[in-house]
């Protein structure tokens, strides 16, 4: 290293003066540090970080949440305190009871991998420009959304501020954004996890879980033999690296695929003891779930690690709530789902958009505004086929306070004219409320959504309606608590509320940076926002057969109906009411020479679901094969 290059963060540290102001912002500079403290290739670098924004609206803007998280926190042990001088008896009893209880719902029986992509934005840039393979780079201008390996040995990090990272490395090279160039990479990674999970489940856009369990069966190979075949599968075809943590549930795999980074693998056998000795000394904040906010919360009671949750579990649920405590303990024992299946196939809670933007208080810009995410958040539904029953309004005020309102139209709504016109009279009331209302975010979302997709066949032969698309004038529903058991036997897990707290924690962080960064980049900000997140289908391979729905002919209507038992047998329940089986009795009585099932009585339908079991079996057995086209 030459006199004339820049100098490594960690080593900057030894030079580093002490100094009581330093000593006094401990928590601040850990805040500073931003949301990618999970990240590997990261040293120490708090100090320097906190040199490089001192002064900053950034650093300004840092010290405000920082005070603000530190009230809570006091208000958290004072609460604490008061725990302890009672008798907590009955708290223990639950946790111990809760702890049994989970242990028997311990699956030790499935292989699920979690891959990501290596430095993603940066390796596919660098396939474009191979010479900032050797250099420090990263991808971003107001704010770094990813660095290479050679940036973060200075500190360089995502999330960071851009005038913070050039301060750590002066030679940094920041590219901008190409996202149409990441989305066809990411695809031809798809394309090869297909071969290995075709039911894999997309995370982001460089990211996946897959279940291997069958693919190791069928080709009696053991799961890290096939990982490392399905990474070496992805370098030599889109030529940049993945990591992959394998694991008996997907909360272990998202952490073991950390561990060996870059361009590696982490196992954590099947074994209960293994699994328990792994998360006994883990950090909190390596879990997905928890975020910089709820780690200090912890961290300020004594629970550092996962290990620390057990002697902390009376406590739990009277100073986090259930689900908080619920979630703890499924981490302290290493317990996720293990269920993997494309993203598309969950039930989405909500649609929205929102904007970050330079402070504004003009009526007629904000009404302008408004209309826009109108507008956009119309695409959005067309483009995820849904309507809403509920619409929320989001605003972030110039001091940074959040603020939600919610209305529930007559209707379920979805047209940009709608979206807009019910929106108005909610900010037109906050503004009444907060005379003078200066923002610098806004946001509309769709909640308790409507399906417009068009469905299958219908009891009548015709193309039926999805059955979430309710009757859109219906309230909504009451919505489901963490241990709600669905009916179908599905695994119902915590986690997925703080997982999406945590990536609603790290979204918000990001964009209040490229705010403050003083950067042209507000646009950047507000593409990034929604790029990735997207969902996408998984990708199909080629069937050289042409593709035709099986159906099966209802014996009473003669109408096609989809191949399915429970499906077809309701349809002949449907027949057999309101009359329907003496329109068959007079239709079908000259060809079969008696009344078949005359009167429509108990006996009737008994003997015609025998029929129809009959009928089911003998066209399953003949793969009976119809299109239709009435």
């Amino acid at each position: 290293m030459t006199s004339a290059d820049p100098q490594p963060a960690a080593d900057l540290l030894t030079v580093v003066p002490p100094s009581i102001e330093i000593d006094e912002h401990d928590t601040l500079k850990y805040h500073l540090l931003g949301p990618s403290l999970t990240k590997a290739g990261q040293d120490s670098v708090s100090e320097v970080i906190y040199n490089a924004s001192k002064g900053s609206k950034f650093f300004n803007n840092e010290e405000v949440k920082d005070k603000n998280l530190t009230q809570k926190i006091e208000q958290i042990l004072t609460r604490k305190r008061h725990l302890e001088r009672i008798d907590l008896a009955s708290d223990l009893r639950r946790a111990d009871e809760y702890i049994a209880e989970l242990e028997l719902s311990r699956d030790l029986t499935q292989i699920v991998v979690h891959i990501d992509c290596d430095a993603f934005y940066a390796a596919v840039e660098e396939l474009d420009r191979p010479e900032l393979k050797h250099v420090p780079m990263a991808v971003g201008k107001g704010v770094l959304t990813t660095c290479n390996y050679h940036a973060r040995k200075f500190g360089c990090r995502s999330g960071m501020a851009g005038f913070v990272a050039m301060k750590l490395c002066p030679n940094l090279i920041c590219l901008p954004l190409n996202f149409e160039k990441y989305t066809a990479k990411a695809q031809e990674v798809r394309e090869i996890l297909a071969d290995y999970d075709l039911r894999f489940e997309s995370a982001s856009i460089d990211e996946a879980y897959l279940n291997i369990t069958q693919y190791c069966e069928d080709k009696q190979m053991d799961p890290e033999d096939v990982v490392t075949q399905l990474r070496d599968e992805v370098s030599e075809k889109t030529k940049i690296t993945i990591s992959a943590g394998i694991a008996p549930n997907a909360k272990i795999a998202k952490i073991a695929s950390n561990r060996n980074k870059p361009n590696g693998q982490f196992r954590v056998a099947n074994d209960r003891t293994t699994i328990l000795a792994f998360m006994r000394d883990l950090p909190t904040r390596k879990i997905n779930g928890v975020g910089r906010v709820f780690e200090r919360e912890l961290d300020a009671i004594g629970v550092k690690t996962c290990g620390d949750v057990y002697s902390q579990r009376a406590y739990l649920s009277k100073l986090f709530g259930d689900k908080a405590f619920q979630f703890l303990m499924q981490c302290f024992l290493g317990l996720g789902r293990t269920k993997i299946q494309p993203a598309e196939e969950y039930e989405r809670k909500s649609v929205g958009t929102e904007s970050t933007f330079r402070d504004m208080n003009g009526k007629v810009e904000l009404r302008e505004k408004l209309r826009w995410l109108a507008e956009e958040l119309e695409k959005d539904l067309a483009r995820t086929h849904f309507k809403g029953r509920t619409l929320v309004l989001k605003v972030k005020l110039h001091t940074y306070e959040v603020l939600t309102r919610q209305v529930i139209p007559p209707k379920a709504v979805h047209l940009a004219d709608d979206l807009y016109n019910y929106a108005l009279p909610m900010m037109a009331k906050l503004e009444r409320e907060i005379p003078g209302m200066k923002l610098r975010l806004m946001g509309l979302r769709c909640t308790h959504l409507v399906s417009t997709k068009k469905g299958g066949v219908d009891f009548f032969g015709m193309r039926r309606r999805q059955s979430s698309a309710d009757d859109e004038a219906s309230p909504p529903r009451r919505k489901a608590t963490a241990l709600d058991n669905d009916s179908t036997g599905w695994e119902v897990w915590p986690e997925e509320e703080f997982e999406e707290a945590a990536r609603q924690e790290l979204q918000d962080d990001m964009n209040e940076v490229e705010r403050l960064s003083q950067e042209e980049q507000l646009e950047e900000a507000n593409r990034r926002r929604k790029h990735g997140r997207e969902i996408l289908p998984n990708p199909k391979k080629e069937d050289k057969t042409p593709a035709e729905e099986e159906l099966w002919d209802c014996p009473i209507c003669a109408r096609p109906q989809v191949a399915n038992d429970k499906d077809f047998n309701d349809h002949i329940d449907f027949c057999l009411s309101r009359q329907t089986i003496k329109e068959a009795v007079k239709d079908t009585s000259p060809a079969l020479g008696r009344p078949p099932y005359e009167g429509g009585g108990i006996g009737a339908k008994t003997a015609l679901k025998a029929t129809t079991k009959r009928k089911v079996s003998a066209t399953a057995g003949s793969k009976k094969r119809r299109t239709f086209f009435g």
